[in-house]
């Protein structure tokens, strides 16, 4: 069985977009190499350095399924239904959309963190299962189903915003020392979550 891992690019002050959910120079990096990263959204397009075409092609190369936040899900209007990752899928929400048939076919719609955790595991297999919501991060955290915790931290400075971490319910959580990989606009940091 795969890892659960969180992943968002956060500023250097701990936000992962501004008060009005815009990710302003956050994606910088994505755009700051030569190395163009493949993934099956036409929309998008990554032109990265090599540490963080390594990295990214390391963290979706194993991704069997990406578990969001209904917030996120709407702002990036379901990626089209082809998230960058090049997995499906697993929505935490307590309403599903009325049109989530015809427009997101292959995701997922749950109720509940654990819930969703258990179906995207299931959808992954042997994969790994990839956290991209803040507040869904939090809660699985809380939850103690967060196997590694990755950061994309990038030079800016937000002042306020959407944090990527706030209060834990269960007070202090310890990580292991990082993986480090200096990128070009970013540097990619994992943390195993210290049992």
């Amino acid at each position: 069985m795969g890892k659960v891992l969180s992943h968002v690019t956060m500023s250097l002050d701990g936000f992962v977009a501004d008060p009005q959910d815009q990710v302003g120079e956050l994606f910088e990096w994505y755009e700051a190499g030569d190395v163009s990263v493949p993934n099956p959204n036409e929309t998008v397009e990554f032109h990265v350095d090599d540490a963080s075409a390594r990295m990214l092609d390391r963290l979706t190369g194993s991704c069997g399924a990406v578990v969001a936040g209904r917030r996120l899900f709407d702002v990036a209007d379901g990626w089209g239904d082809k998230h960058p990752a090049g997995a499906p899928v697993v929505v935490v929400t307590h309403r599903v959309p009325e049109d989530a048939a015809i427009r997101w076919p292959t995701t997922t719609f749950v109720d509940g963190v654990e819930a969703a955790i258990r179906a995207a595991r299931e959808i992954a297999g042997e994969r790994d299962v990839t956290i991209a919501s803040p507040s869904i991060i939090q809660q699985a955290l809380d939850l103690g189903l967060v196997d590694e915790v990755c950061v994309s931290l990038v030079p800016v400075l937000f002042g306020e915003g959407i944090p990527y971490f706030a209060k834990l319910r269960q007070g202090h959580q310890l990580l292991e020392d990082p993986v480090v990989v200096q990128g070009r606009r970013a540097l990619h940091l994992r943390y195993a979550v210290r049992r």
